[in-house]
């Protein structure tokens, strides 16, 4: 997702293709050591350095214990053990330890969860070292993430890289931070997001007070040290452990700010690095809101649009404002009335928002909205409480996944914004007025921090990176989540010679492996170093 507040607990801009996987879901639902290269390599090369700045001995020559993986623990997002790739590679398992706190370098240390699947059988004197992702969030985990995506999207890239990733500090298997418990957490994301009075106003506050509080007695020693700054921190350790003397990377959503932030620190160190669906680095905190607002009203058009040219469609007479006035009717109706699922739990409107929006994701859930919307008219808010949870990871009654309680962390460590009850109504006619479905519970989600027991650092969004190598940068016109606008801004604010602009025409949240024309472009830069010209348009 990107990087703005969502109501409860999470912001849509960082989420990245972490959605891809739950969405595929409920489509079935309803209906050893590291392999280095010669010395002499290049930009993809991967010499390792003899030693690292400020970081000590004892973590700079740590090596991996890879062995086989097991099931993605609850934290992570549960499921199976990640199975091996159709060429018979086995994923591997690892942790790296990493300073705490990077201005205490000396003192308590933190686990990283790492997941890689060693270049294919044959790679020989082709291969270029290590290729590490990040799918965004913030919050997702990248130990159960590389595994769903990796035999659809990363077959080619696997032919010369071994394909690498980890749960950012906080997340998952990382020191993953703890709030609430699973029956809290049914209750506190099915709680009323936009109150329309006092009373459901204080309700709010007060439970936003309580989330942090809660945050606060579970996790307090590490809140103040999972920011974007620190991350990118790790990444370089984990670069130096791999045995690489420049960080090849390919970063999705948040994952783009966190390269971008990457890419400032260290520019001597990067690679070939790739940006999809970008962050925008020059946007204050409620611009950005502002944007994402936007950007999910359009989503929406655009579904709506779709929708009126199917054989059937939720609303009649093939006439798009009548289906957002209709969305818009539903929401109103679930604030005092929430719909029976098949679960047993009832579909509230916070729950029916947040369903929507993970449908807006890409325009592989549209068909799925369309029916979910139908069934809810009909009184069944079953498809539409599936798409909720799959959005907050809810596992079955077991438990959520870490990715609500990460995000939360992670924003409010980057931002030292503080909003009152106040401020949100000051904001809410121009948020109303950029969305009349998503404006309020946008609005309201810049409660997001307040109360959080942490100050948080200034905003720390540079990214200019003179020096670095090329860096791929992609925005889709149609990008609910992270606004097309942002790519160009990030592309430029790296600077002359390294963000090189490439924009794709369509629909979604992520381009990789969607969009043919853009897949042929990053391959070509990540295998054979070959950049794209910049300003490239693929339709």
């Amino acid at each position: 997702m990107g990087r703005t507040m969502s109501p409860h607990r999470h912001s849509f801009r960082n989420r990245g293709t972490t959605l891809l996987a739950p969405l595929a879901v409920l489509a079935v639902l309803t209906a050893a050591t590291v392999t280095a290269c010669d010395p002499g390599a290049d930009a993809a090369g991967t010499t390792a350095k003899p030693a690292m700045s400020g970081i000590p001995t004892a973590l700079a020559e740590q090596r991996p214990d890879w062995s086989a993986c097991p099931a993605p623990s609850t934290a992570q997002g549960g499921g199976d053990k990640p199975e091996a790739l159709p060429d018979g590679t086995k994923w591997e398992c690892g942790t790296l330890k990493a300073p705490l706190d990077y201005a205490d370098p000396d003192g308590e240390t933190i686990d990283i969860a790492l997941i890689r699947a060693k270049a294919a059988p044959g790679s020989g004197d082709k291969h270029l070292g290590s290729l590490v992702f990040n799918f965004g969030g913030p919050g997702g985990s990248g130990v159960s993430t590389l595994p769903l995506l990796a035999a659809d999207d990363y077959l080619k890239l696997h032919k010369r890289y071994d394909l690498v990733s980890f749960d950012p500090r906080g997340v998952g298997n990382s020191a993953g931070v703890k709030c609430l418990d699973r029956k809290a957490t049914d209750a506190w994301l099915a709680s009323d997001s936009t109150p329309d009075d006092a009373t459901e106003e204080k309700a709010r506050t007060l439970g936003v007070r309580a989330y942090a509080r809660s945050c606060e007695k579970n996790s307090g020693a590490v809140l103040d040290h999972v920011g974007t700054r620190q991350a990118a921190r790790d990444l370089d350790l984990l670069r130096h452990v791999l045995g690489e003397e420049k960080l090849n990377y390919f970063g999705i959503s948040y994952g783009t700010q966190l390269g971008g932030v990457y890419a400032h620190l260290f520019p001597e160190n990067t690679g070939r690095m790739v940006f999809d669906a970008v962050v925008d680095p020059t946007e204050d905190y409620l611009a950005a809101v502002h944007g994402q607002t936007k950007g999910f009203q359009g989503a929406l058009r655009s579904f709506l649009e779709d929708c009126a040219e199917q054989d059937e469609c939720f609303f009649e007479d093939e006439d798009p404002a009548q289906g957002e006035k209709e969305i818009v009717a539903l929401l109103r109706s679930l604030d005092s009335k929430p719909l029976p699922t098949e679960f047993g739990r009832t579909l509230t409107q916070s729950l029916a928002f947040d369903g929507i929006a993970a449908a807006l994701y890409s325009e592989e859930g549209w068909m799925l909205l369309g029916g979910a919307l139908a069934e809810a008219e009909k009184g069944n808010g079953t498809t539409l409480l599936v798409l909720a949870d799959a959005f907050s990871e809810r596992i079955d009654d077991t438990g959520y996944s870490n990715i609500n309680a990460a995000n939360t962390a992670v924003n409010c460590a980057d931002y030292q914004d503080r909003f009152t009850a106040e401020d949100v109504r000051r904001h809410l006619p121009e948020l109303r007025g950029a969305s009349p479905v998503f404006g309020d519970w946008m609005a309201w989600g810049l409660l997001q921090c307040t109360d959080w027991p942490v100050a948080g650092h200034a905003s720390d969004a540079e990214v200019t990176a003179d020096g670095a190598n090329p860096v791929l940068v992609i925005g889709n016109t149609g990008d609910p989540a992270t606004p097309y606008e942002g790519a160009r801004r990030m592309a430029d604010e790296l600077g002359e010679g390294v963000g090189v602009h490439l924009t794709v025409e369509g629909e979604g949240h992520g381009t990789y492996g969607v969009n043919d024309c853009l897949t042929a472009l990053v391959d070509k830069y990540l295998l054979d170093g070959t950049v794209p010209k910049n300003g490239t348009v693929c339709s």
